[in-house]
């Protein structure tokens, strides 16, 4: 049927005809079997992540190789026989929240001598072994790109041996090992289709703790894809520090897979399988891509595209390598191609040296760019960036707090108004189960990643498609019933 080498035309040929695609025997042999990891199971382990997407994809991988080695998870920390916690340094609050869990997991081991404890991620990496001095509780350190050799490791502690790997690599994406989907909900999963970064923002520590920018197989990427909506999953969230850079080259015929090109081969594996993705970089956002969303009904009509802030000598010091100018006109061509696209961002207020007047043209671009939602936080001066070496953190606290304060209530002013003009619409909705606050309610999300709350209707459970009619919204919530 196949060469042992598929083009990417083979791939195109068989997601049209609806074959299974040959990208399965592309991973033959390598993915970890997983349908019932607790079957060989002898012992426990419970993990939890904090931080970015990125880590809890990670978690995902590394319940796979846990579980391969005789692991069953569990979500009851006192019975199990590892507590692994999967961490993020992006920001000091960040670092604190892993220091007061492991006072947790202390108080547990002290009643269960034996248990392992590990500390994984980010954070793992900035701080080494450096961390086993620190946190006296800690056995094993592991980083971001060294989750194979986590067995081992987990091994030798338990014959009292304390344990670091923190080596980055070029190489490793994880693409043969199949994610065990902890606590999903069936409908909406991960798939990380690169790893690192190469943008080196002057504020950001990302990649220092996980490495240079490396992009997984387009193959393995469109067969997890494939696998999950097989399994009924209706949602995939392809993920990457920066997914527009993507770029793919074929071992083989040199042939290069571009990220637009990603999107449409995975939107290409079913029309019920929607496709959302984050994080975008602004420098690379194409109009190809933008292109292929609006082409494909099932990719998500929602761009997350941080602009940090609205102050072009701002950015010059981030190292954002864009100016206020180009991301405008970014801004401008997303609703130019994409006409019902909803855009997100992050923000950074209190930026070494940043001004009033510079705080005022980041508020300026909340309203301009006219954002559904925004991730907002004060500057964090993290160690070992570029801005921590040649910058002051200048900026007093209580008035990056007041900064901070002044753009949530614009942010909230603006998504309120983004909600306003979805009052009287009608949307594809996918369910994903119960609303926080009733049972007799659904929850779902439309196409541009908004929460549609709306009451159960016979006929209808998580993992369908419906249409709501919004009838009623608040700042973070459409409301509305189902309309056949």
């Amino acid at each position: 049927m196949y060469n042992n080498n598929p083009t990417i035309e083979d791939i195109r040929d068989e997601l049209k005809t609806g074959h299974n695609t040959p990208l399965s025997e592309d991973r033959q042999g390598e993915v970890l079997s997983l349908e019932n990891p607790s079957e060989a199971a002898t012992k426990k382990f419970y993990i939890e992540s904090y931080g970015c997407a990125m880590n809890f994809s990670d978690t995902e991988i590394v319940a796979s190789v846990m579980a391969s080695s005789g692991y069953a998870s569990t979500r009851i920390m006192e019975e199990s026989d590892l507590i692994l916690i999967n961490t993020c340094s992006i920001r000091e609050k960040a670092e604190k929240n892993v220091r007061q869990r492991l006072s947790v997991f202390n108080k547990v081991k002290k009643h269960k001598p034996g248990l392992v404890i590990g500390v994984l991620g980010c954070m793992a990496e900035r701080l080494k072994s450096k961390f086993l001095d620190e946190e006296k509780i800690v056995d094993i350190v592991v980083g971001p790109d060294a989750y194979r050799d986590l067995p081992g490791l987990v091994a030798g502690a338990e014959e009292g041996n304390k344990g670091v790997n923190v080596l980055l690599s070029r190489e490793e994406t994880y693409a043969d090992i199949s994610p065990l989907r902890l606590g999903s909900n069936g409908i909406t999963a991960f798939i990380s289709i690169m790893r690192g970064c190469d943008n080196m923002c002057s504020f950001c520590v990302v990649p220092f703790t996980r490495g240079r920018e490396r992009s997984r197989s387009a193959f393995t990427i469109v067969a997890e894809a494939q696998d999950l909506f097989d399994k009924g999953y209706k949602e995939v969230m392809l993920l990457g520090q920066n997914v527009d850079s993507y770029k793919w080259q074929h071992p083989e015929n040199e042939e290069n897979v571009s990220f637009a090109e990603l999107l449409a081969l995975v939107a290409d594996v079913h029309p019920d399988l929607r496709v959302r993705f984050s994080t975008s970089h602004p420098k690379d956002m194409t109009d190809d891509v933008l292109h292929t969303v609006a082409k494909y009904e099932n990719i998500c009509n929602y761009i997350h595209l941080p602009v940090q802030s609205g102050s072009s000598r701002v950015l010059q010091l981030m190292n954002r390598t864009y100016d206020k100018e180009w991301y405008k006109e970014r801004v401008e061509s997303i609703y130019r191609i994409i006409p019902d696209c909803a855009i997100s961002s992050d923000i950074i207020t209190g930026f070494c040296t940043e001004t009033e007047e510079e705080h005022q043209e980041t508020i300026e671009m909340v309203t301009w760019a006219k954002y559904t939602m925004s991730y907002m936080f004060y500057y964090s001066e993290r160690p070992g960036t570029l801005a921590a070496r040649k910058y002051e953190d200048d900026i007093p606290l209580e008035v990056k707090k007041r900064r901070l304060a002044e753009i949530v209530d614009v942010q909230q002013e603006e998504s309120l108004k983004s909600n306003q003009r979805d009052l009287g619409k009608t949307f594809k909705v996918l369910i994903e189960g119960n609303s926080k606050k009733s049972e007799l309610q659904f929850k779902g999300r439309n196409d541009q990643n908004k929460v549609i709350v709306f009451p159960k209707l016979d006929g209808f459970e998580p993992g369908d498609y419906c249409h709501v009619h919004v009838d009623e919204i608040t700042s973070a919530t459409l409301k509305g019933n189902i309309v056949k």
